[in-house]
């Protein structure tokens, strides 16, 4: 956290820069208010580096298009219908939106679009009192009408009104409040956090995308895990992610496994770790963070309570891969992030068969084949599945996998194992077999694909006598 004296500096500098010069003498000239709001302001004051600028304005998005083109290296108006203009102006993309004071009607899964007219009623209308801070331009006069930069230096999230009204205003607001809380390491206010409990039915009201895109921001923080607690904590994640929640199992007394909610959560702490120290993914990625929040969720439909003691869950991979399928989709998530997260899930388990006996490579081969292009992503996942407090056990376990991931890499050099191809073609098989395009073309590229996983490269003249023998043992040369 800066000293407000340092925040300030920071905000005279950024107000020199060319960027933020340029528009507020070009408002200025054309009559119009101008100021520097909400991420960029903050930041400043927690010394956090600022990416984005935000504008808000009196001039209606007709108006920031007169002034803005004659300034501005590209523009677009894809936010027209909600008041924002979008700009590049000496190089930076900008923002300016027209002064808000949106509503929902309370049945409406979108707010209504309202224009203002003052700076003031602007901010107090925002998510949060840290967010309703504003640098008026040219003059450089901060404008915290809500108390924000006590919040900061607090690390409190506050909504500027009374926080029935604001998450009345736009819910979404309360996934917010878990989104910051882990992006910023800030508390929710005990108001607020309970005001996110009473409300959280009015989050129904908010569309999938809006919530898939705020989920998705979440998971992207680096702390992802206390925003999750957070939406359990306060009932919200029951209505738009039931399946974490659901992972709070009952303890029998008889029957004893380990907390299935907090593992998962652990997980997710891990797997973001590992994706960050590996460094071979662009961090962060959702992929890795959905698959690790959602890895077990197959298991409260598949617990079994043993003789003895015991619990199992049998095909949990298989069932949660169904279930993460089936959330992912009602929150309109694309088909890739499904189809990866999902897969993922699946193949979870997979490795823990390592440790029993040494696998062939032949199962090596088969590990990565299934893994295909999410195989950088089961490694995180599966070394981040690891949550034993047993050291000795985590040891094995983690040298095991280092194993693997050696051998993978020597057979990868030896015969470029990401590329796991029979020898053989389409076009050569049916060359061969004297036969047209049809599933017997499939079946015989098959074949030679499970030879070739079993006993590595073997050359054209090779899989050309095990395609004709295979093709003689079917009867049909």
């Amino acid at each position: 956290m800066q000293s407000v004296a340092e925040a300030l500096d920071r905000l005279a500098g950024l107000a020199a820069s060319p960027t933020v010069a340029t528009l507020a003498d070009a408002f200025r000239a054309a009559g119009f208010e101008l100021a520097l709001v909400g991420g960029p302001v903050r930041d400043a004051f927690l010394g956090r580096a600022t990416n984005d600028l935000d504008f808000t304005t009196d001039a209606t998005p007709d108006e920031i298009l007169a002034v803005v083109k004659p300034v501005a290296e590209a523009h677009w108006d894809i936010g027209r219908a909600f008041g924002t203009i979008g700009a590049i102006v000496h190089g930076h993309t900008v923002e300016i939106t027209t002064y808000r004071a949106d509503a929902y009607d309370g049945t409406s899964r979108k707010p209504e679009v309202v224009f203002g007219t003052s700076l003031e009623d602007d901010l107090v209308r925002r998510d949060f009192t840290v967010n309703a801070l504003a640098l008026r331009l040219p003059q450089r006069t901060l404008v915290d009408p809500s108390g924000g930069v006590e919040d900061l230096i607090a690390r409190v999230l506050r909504t500027p009104a009374a926080p029935e009204v604001s998450f009345g205003d736009d819910p979404l607001r309360m996934m917010r409040a878990a989104r910051f809380a882990s992006q910023l390491g800030f508390e929710v206010e005990p108001d607020t956090l309970a005001a996110m409990a009473a409300l959280a039915p009015e989050i129904d009201r908010i569309s999938a995308e809006r919530v898939r895109d705020e989920l998705s921001k979440l998971l992207c923080t680096g702390a992802a895990s206390r925003g999750i607690r957070l939406l359990v904590d306060s009932g919200i994640a029951a209505r738009v992610l039931p399946e974490v929640p659901a992972l709070r199992l009952e303890i029998d007394e008889h029957h004893h496994h380990k907390d299935v909610y907090e593992h998962s959560l652990t997980v997710l702490d891990q797997a973001v770790d590992y994706e960050v120290s590996r460094g071979v993914l662009v961090s962060p990625d959702l992929v890795v963070r959905l698959a690790a929040l959602l890895h077990d969720i197959g298991k409260p439909a598949t617990r079994k309570l043993e003789p003895g003691g015991a619990v199992s869950f049998h095909h949990h991979d298989m069932v949660g891969a169904k279930l993460a399928k089936k959330r992912l989709r009602a929150l309109r998530f694309d088909n890739d992030t499904i189809k990866a997260v999902s897969r993922l899930i699946e193949l979870h388990l997979r490795f823990f068969g390592y440790t029993d006996g040494a696998w062939s490579d032949s199962a090596v081969r088969r590990y990565v084949r299934d893994a295909g292009d999410q195989l950088e992503r089961l490694h995180i996942l599966t070394r981040a599945d690891v949550t034993t407090r047993n050291r000795r056990k985590a040891d094995r376990l983690g040298f095991a996998y280092d194993d693997l991931e050696e051998r993978i890499a020597r057979l990868a050099e030896e015969e470029e194992l990401a590329a796991v191809r029979p020898e053989l073609d389409g076009q050569q098989i049916m060359e061969i077999l004297g036969v047209r395009p049809g599933p017997v073309v499939g079946e015989a590229y098959r074949h030679l694909l499970e030879v070739r996983l079993d006993e590595g490269p073997i050359g054209p003249d090779a899989a050309r006598e095990r395609l004709l023998a295979w093709w003689a043992a079917r009867g049909d040369a």
